[in-house]
């Protein structure tokens, strides 16, 4: 049972004899294995429920610190992707991680389950709705995910990414300016978290009333240029951040050649005349699918039609006519089985998957069954209401699950670790078999090729130095 430490003396009793923090506010590890078997995830559960705010920022301090110290970094996908833009790598589909809850553990069975695998392409990600429904700052996450890896004895770049950072379309409509500062604001959030991912979603502004294509994006591009040039004013000395953008929301009508154009033409516009170089390096595209899948009233997901002629012309496309890495899928993870090895047949360049690692977790036999059943007393009094005519509950809870990961966050950070170590081998089962499926074994000497480590140390919190006098 992790400990929750509420004075400095618990953290530096904690740390001590396993990690040291020098004169120049940089640390080293002393007992590598202490580390890991012990204090890592005593530090991961403070940064996150922990009862003082100075504690939480000395420990997401601590974990970085460690993390760096150990060759673990948080890094940008986008030198890979460059390289894929010109045809110098190809085969295989990275796969973008949303890991809603249980961040940690879901995040240290990837990290088993890449270390098997010897693989590194492969990004853990959360999205601006996620970050409210779950509770979750860009720092907390962050700590997690880095925390996973020395868990785990990973090694090397950790590509952190910030999912659908999207324009709520009513927001914007009513007060923009301030919808944009609220993204901009975010953005500076994550970078400064180790977020060095970053897609922008605002698709949701494209206005098909239009009747020319370039005045449907031209919202879309307009806002994705300006939250393009705000990354690359706050991306840190060295980095480059991986930025992606969005032509199509998904679950609306599926995305075609003429619409990247029609933005691609506008967004380069504007982002040249902004000084932002180098602009997007992927695009997501709708393909006939939806976020969470669509559960039928019988229990079974329904069939999707996916149109992968689509999103390879997409690709193919994105790659020659832009030198992008390529399209986008979102959606994906409650597909059938059989079809992932589709992906990187057709060069589909990313991959996002968030839902069915969610549904291993809550559905599994090992999730406490009064805390579940605690969850879906809240979600009927929080969601009842909005029951649609033709739902069952199971639909309802299905639909709404997600949003009980905020309000239990505690009671989910205290499921006895054995049970969480039960649901981690289930989630690392299912993180093996997708990364094969999609190809991304043995990917350790193509991040050695493109990927060099940029040291981006966060200022230590006050309370620390305080404490070190």
């Amino acid at each position: 049972m992790n400990a929750r430490w509420t004075s400095i003396t618990q953290l530096r009793e904690g740390i001590a004899g396993v990690l040291d923090i020098g004169v120049e506010q940089r640390v080293t590890v002393l007992d590598e294995a202490a580390l890991r078997e012990r204090l890592i995830g005593n530090l991961v559960y403070n940064a996150a429920v922990g009862r003082d705010d100075g504690i939480k920022e000395g420990c997401r301090w601590l974990v970085r610190e460690a993390a760096r110290a150990l060759g673990v970094f948080p890094a940008s996908i986008h030198e890979m992707y460059s390289a894929r833009g010109r045809g110098e790598w190809g085969g295989l589909t990275v796969p973008a991680i949303n890991a809603r809850g249980m961040t940690y553990d879901e995040a240290r069975a990837a990290f088993r389950a890449a270390l098997g695998l010897k693989a590194v392409a492969f990004i853990i990600e959360i999205a601006r709705s996620e970050i409210g429904y779950t509770q979750q700052s860009p720092a907390e996450y962050a700590t997690g995910v880095l925390g996973a890896a020395v868990r785990e004895g990973y090694r090397g770049p950790v590509f952190i990414q910030g999912d659908h950072y999207q324009v709520n379309r009513e927001r914007f409509q009513k007060e923009p300016l301030a919808e944009i500062d609220t993204l901009k604001g975010l953005i500076r959030e994550s970078v400064l978290a180790g977020f060095f991912n970053i897609d922008i979603d605002a698709s949701t502004l494209v206005d098909l009333s239009h009747c020319s294509l370039e005045a449907q994006q031209e919202p879309n591009y307009s806002v994705t240029a300006e939250l393009s040039a705000t990354i690359r004013q706050h991306q840190p000395p060295g980095v480059t951040i991986a930025i992606g953008a969005e032509i199509g929301e998904v679950g609306r009508r599926n995305s075609t050649l003429e619409d990247l154009d029609a933005f691609m033409g506008g967004y380069l516009r504007l982002a040249g005349e902004r000084g932002v170089s180098p602009g997007v390096g992927k695009l997501s595209v709708q393909t006939g699918t939806s976020h969470g899948g669509v559960l039928l009233p019988n229990g079974s997901m329904a069939e999707v039609e996916l149109d992968f002629d689509t999103l390879k012309r997409m690709s193919q496309a994105a790659r020659e006519r832009y030198g992008m890495a390529g399209a986008v899928q979102h959606g994906a993870s409650t597909l059938p089985d059989e079809l992932f090895h589709r992906f990187p047949q057709e060069e589909t360049a990313e991959i996002h998957l968030a839902t069915s690692f969610q549904n291993t977790a809550m559905d599994s036999a090992h999730f406490p069954s009064g805390l579940r059943e605690e969850m879906h007393v809240h979600l009927r009094e929080k969601y009842g209401a909005g029951k649609r005519p033709e739902e069952t509950d199971v639909q309802l809870m299905y639909r709404e699950r997600k949003r009980a990961w905020g309000p239990f966050k505690d009671k989910v950070w205290d499921i006895p670790q054995s049970n969480l170590d039960r649901i981690g081998e289930e989630l690392e089962a299912v993180f093996t078999f997708l990364f094969t499926q999609l190809g991304i074994g043995n990917t350790m000497e193509l991040a050695d090729r493109y990927i060099r480590p940029v040291d981006v140390p966060m200022p230590m919190p006050a309370l620390l130095v305080e404490a070190l006098g």
